[in-house]
């Protein structure tokens, strides 16, 4: 009985202790505000403003595109793969919606099918040729990714098709500072989180993602499930086409690979605490991500940075963040075996 007292109380520290960890998402959310209040400091100094309306919206415009094409890649990163090609199906989708409306309402909802149903059709192969051809998913969609590009430069030397006008309000209609689409990001996002969540199949991505075999001695059909996360991230890929095609009026065949969106939604993923080897993570986070890249952008742009500044700054947070991360995350496992 003397021996067993002592312990209750250290029980009772520890249980306290782990209460108060900061989480990656309450992390980089934290370094969001602190982004803001330094980002808006600096803008002062300067002499503008950084969270005005014109800001605010600039900052969820950027994080729109990014934001659909970066919850998709969550779903692929969760399951311990990735996604090289969706910066290429981003501007083939944006060609397939605004040729096939070619102007005419009527057409635009066909155009917004057509466009998801070939995401849909590039993420079944990237999936399939990773489990049925058991290639690593980084040569698979990079592949993949190829191809694509291979066939925009055969095809276009420029923008082709129009959308309609009442199409663009997808792109221009706002909320007060909030565009239409940014919340539309935002309750796509709701829908990836719930189905990670809160399903069986999420629950399946994050096994397959912490490991293969046991998932597999589990009962759970790997296969099926990375085939499953790819043809999810592509859809998310070809909804981001969708809206730069309304915005821009047309489609535009490097629309995507101008950005950086493969890259830049792994490095959203990244940030928001999604651990690329998968099985741990989650959309909130990617999200978190999504707006420190953008608002990094916005403050940027609003001092007029060199954009060589600009990249090297966006390495260095980068770098940091998977730092801290895995600091973080050796820090638990010290701890976790000396307890």
């Amino acid at each position: 009985m003397l021996q067993e007292t002592p312990s209750r109380p250290r029980r009772a520290s520890s249980v306290r202790a782990r209460r108060f960890t900061l989480t990656p998402t309450t992390t980089v959310y934290l370094a969001l505000v602190a982004l803001l209040i330094i980002g808006s400091v600096l803008v002062a100094i300067d002499g503008g403003v950084l969270l005005d309306q014109g800001g605010i919206l600039n900052i969820l415009t950027r994080s729109t595109v990014l934001g659909l094409v970066a919850i998709g890649q969550t779903m692929v990163i969760v399951t311990g793969s990735l996604d090289l090609s969706v910066a290429y199906l981003v501007g083939l989708c944006s060609l397939v919606a605004a040729e096939t409306m070619a102007g005419s309402e009527s057409m635009m909802v066909p155009g917004v099918l057509l466009a998801l149903a070939v995401a849909a059709v590039v993420g079944l192969i990237n999936g399939l040729v990773i489990t049925v051809l058991k290639a690593h998913a980084f040569i698979a969609t990079l592949g993949i990714a190829l191809v694509i590009k291979g066939y925009l430069e055969h095809t276009y030397t420029g923008p082709a098709g129009s959308v309609p006008r009442t199409f663009q309000h997808l792109g221009y209609d706002r909320i007060g500072p909030v565009p239409i689409a940014a919340l539309l990001m935002l309750l796509i996002g709701a829908g990836a989180w719930w189905y990670l969540r809160r399903t069986r199949p999420g629950y399946h991505m994050y096994a397959v993602g912490g490991d293969l075999e046991v998932a597999r001695l589990s009962g759970v059909r790997t296969g099926r499930t990375i085939v499953m996360a790819h043809v999810l991230c592509a859809v998310a890929a070809g909804l981001a086409g969708v809206f730069l095609a309304s915005r821009l009026g047309s489609g535009a065949p490097y629309v995507g690979t101008d950005a950086g969106y493969d890259l830049e939604s792994i490095a959203a993923v990244v940030l928001g605490g999604t651990v690329l080897a998968g099985g741990r993570g989650g959309v909130v986070g990617t999200i978190g991500g999504v707006l420190i890249l953008s608002t990094l952008d916005t403050i940027f742009d609003d001092l007029a940075v060199d954009p060589f500044f600009k990249d090297v700054v966006r390495g260095v947070v980068l770098i940091v963040a998977v730092a801290l991360y895995a600091r973080r995350q050796l820090a638990g496992q010290l701890s976790g075996r000396s307890a």
